[in-house]
This record gives C-alpha cells, sequence and structure tokens, in this order.
C-alpha cells in the first residue's frame, strides 16, 4: 500500500489531527526560511505528543551536519530529509554520524533529472516539483525511474487517485495540498488520507490475472 506523508505540521492541533489519521510520515520543517519553519524545542513537543508508530521526519536544507546528527540522536526525529544541494560527500558524512535513514529530495523539471535521483546513495529519495510551491511537474517524466521514491508537488485529495494509479509510488507526500488559509485542515487531511487508502483497497481488489491491463 502507499505510504501517506504529512509535510509541514507545526501546531498541536497538526499533531491531533496526525494521531487520529495515523499517517505512516510527519513532516517537521526546519528550514529558518520556510513558512512552516518549526524551531527545535517546539518539534520536541510535538514529538512528544506524535503517537508511536508514525515517523517524525525531518526536513533541512543545506543545514549543519552536528545539528542534523543531534535532532536524530535525540529522537526528535526519526528520519533525515534534505531538500537543498546536498552532495554525495554530504551524505557519506551524515551517515557516519547517524544511524535515521536518509530521504534525498530532487526537483524534477525534465527527464534528465530522473538519473541522479536513481544514483543517490541515499535510502529513499523524494521526487518534487519545487520547495514547497504545491505545483506539480510532469510525472511523464518518471517514465525511467526503476527504484522507489516519495512522490510530492501538489498533491491533493482530488489528483491523489491518479498519481497513484498512474506511478505506483512508495509514498506520497503532501503538505500545501492539506492547507487552507497557510494552515493544516484537518478535514483536508483525512480527504487525503481517505483518498489514498480508497484507491489502495480498489487495487487490492483487482484480480492478479491481467495486471498489465490495469489502469
Amino acid at each position: 500500500m502507499t505510504k501517506i506523508k504529512f509535510c509541514g505540521l507545526s501546531r498541536d492541533e497538526d499533531i491531533a489531527a496526525a494521531n487520529e489519521l495515523n499517517p505512516d510520515y510527519i513532516g517537521f520543517v526546519f528550514a529558518p526560511k520556510s513558512r512552516r519553519h518549526v524551531t527545535l524545542e517546539k518539534a520536541r513537543e510535538l514529538k512528544r505528543r506524535l503517537q508511536p508508530g508514525i515517523q517524525a521526519v525531518g526536513v533541512f536544507v543545506n543545514e549543519d551536519i552536528q545539528l542534523i546528527s543531534a535532532l536524530g540522536a535525540e529522537g526528535i526525529i526519526d528520519m533525515i530529509q534534505l531538500h537543498g544541494q546536498e552532495d554525495e560527500d554530504y551524505l557519506r558524512e551524515l551517515k557516519s554520524l547517524t544511524d535515521r535513514p536518509i530521504l534525498q529530495a530532487f526537483l524534477i523539471k525534465s527527464p534528465a533529472d530522473i538519473p541522479p535521483a536513481q544514483k543517490s546513495s541515499a535510502d529513499f529519495i523524494l521526487l518534487d516539483a519545487g520547495a514547497g510551491t504545491g505545483t506539480s511537474f510532469d510525472w511523464s517524466f518518471i517514465g525511467a525511474m526503476t527504484r522507489p521514491y516519495f512522490l510530492a508537488g501538489g498533491l491533493t485529495a482530488e489528483n491523489v487517485p491518479d498519481a497513484i494509479r498512474r506511478l505506483n509510488p512508495y509514498a506520497v507526500d503532501t503538505s500545501s495540498g492539506i492547507e487552507s488559509r497557510g494552515k493544516k485542515d484537518r478535514k483536508k487531511m483525512a480527504d487525503f488520507a481517505a483518498a489514498v487508502r480508497k484507491e489502495a483497497r480498489n487495487a487490492s481488489a483487482l484480480p492478479d490475472i491481467g495486471k498489465e491491463h490495469r489502469p
């Protein structure tokens, strides 16, 4: 089943909604320039409220490796998401300091952006249209992708079923798609989770014979 990630959670009520809806991942954005930025103290508080079983992902942009490592060691984050210009040397150093899984984001503007994502030594990769822009990229560019990936960029309850049918991503990641007036919207969060799970049920109900003819 396609996994669900709600990114950019920053308030107590966001965590309460996540605890009720039970996504696989939630994201804390530590990039200072983001409007969804959370402080270390707030992230620590929110993580304490998060129910066990939901993994907290720390989102960083060209951040100091020692700081990321410390957040992982303290248990504030369960996974590390890199959303800047981090290269393989950066990944190697980070891996030497933490055992937290690393999710590396790639901005997909053309088919030429797929091979670098394929070759990343990160544990997971994320394909996105931009840093929190709330827009989608041309999904046809993913055609050559052979490794599992998180799909992000303009995903909503309305278009995520089509994304799952067409692409079968490992996980779907949404932030602006579950917001109203710049804040997380519990109904939109619920609608998104329901849409993903309904599509997964529909897929599992299809017969094994003739899978190649599925829409």
